[in-house]
């Protein structure tokens, strides 16, 4: 088994952003600012519709406002979840540029975060990069070659929850999917980077940024319990420095 990397071309094709936006107003302006220079937009107004888009689209970007309304999810927690579920790209647009607001937005991880009022060269500039910048680390990110089915795909390793011996194959465990390939725990642990998997067991190496929590019995990522065997508790320790 060999370690590969994804192919994600980054091309001028028409491109498409989502804009989580509760107010009216500003939803429609910024709109209508991306549409002039090129962009297919989807527009809603709060977590619940943006999961509702993203369940049959996949844009290439996502802008968020902060603010949702005070009953609704904010931005902040909608990105987290966003994180956990889809690979796409998302910068924040909002009006909060407080120290405590702007760490939790960087915590994150977005593409960007641009303050209102803005100018729309800088909105421009700022989605254009983003979606380039993600495209460039795209090709980057290291990949397995898996089974789906009776095809071949490149599993991306930031997908992978953990990784389970299974006979002569090896499953692979991710938020949507279980896939299959016929290899061994010591040959994807040859190739797999040691700053992000974890060997806790002779059938099992799990993703470190997985983890909910653990013990030096075992592991729980996902609320599945992952065995941790004597020979790799010192390994495990070290989670904890």
């Amino acid at each position: 088994m060999n370690s590969v990397f994804i192919l994600t071309n980054y091309s001028m094709n028409r491109k498409t952003i989502l804009l989580v936006e509760d107010d009216f107003l500003n939803r429609r302006f910024t709109k209508k600012t991306l549409a002039e220079n090129g962009y297919t937009i989807f527009e809603c107004k709060n977590a619940i519709e943006a999961f509702g888009i993203l369940n049959k689209q996949t844009p290439d970007l996502i802008i968020l406002d902060i603010n949702l309304g005070e009953k609704e999810k904010n931005g902040i927690a909608l990105a987290q979840d966003i994180k956990e579920r889809f690979n796409i790209p998302f910068v924040f647009l909002t009006a909060y540029d407080t120290a405590d607001i702007v760490q939790k937005a960087i915590n994150t991880s977005p593409q960007s975060y641009i303050t209102k009022p803005f100018k729309n060269v800088d909105l421009i500039t700022a989605v254009e990069l983003a979606i380039r910048q993600f495209a460039n680390l795209e090709k980057r990110k290291p990949s397995v070659l898996v089974k789906d089915g009776e095809y071949n795909i490149e599993l991306s390793i930031d997908e992978i929850i953990y990784i389970e011996s299974d006979g002569n194959y090896l499953l692979f465990h991710t938020n949507q999917n279980i896939y299959k390939n016929r290899s061994t725990i010591k040959q994807v642990v040859e190739v797999l980077p040691i700053d992000t998997f974890i060997q806790t067991h002779r059938a099992y190496v799990v993703n470190k940024s997985k983890i909910e929590k653990y013990s030096i019995k075992s592991i729980v990522v996902k609320n599945t319990e992952i065995p941790i065997s004597k020979n790799y508790i010192p390994d495990v320790s070290l989670l904890a420095q």
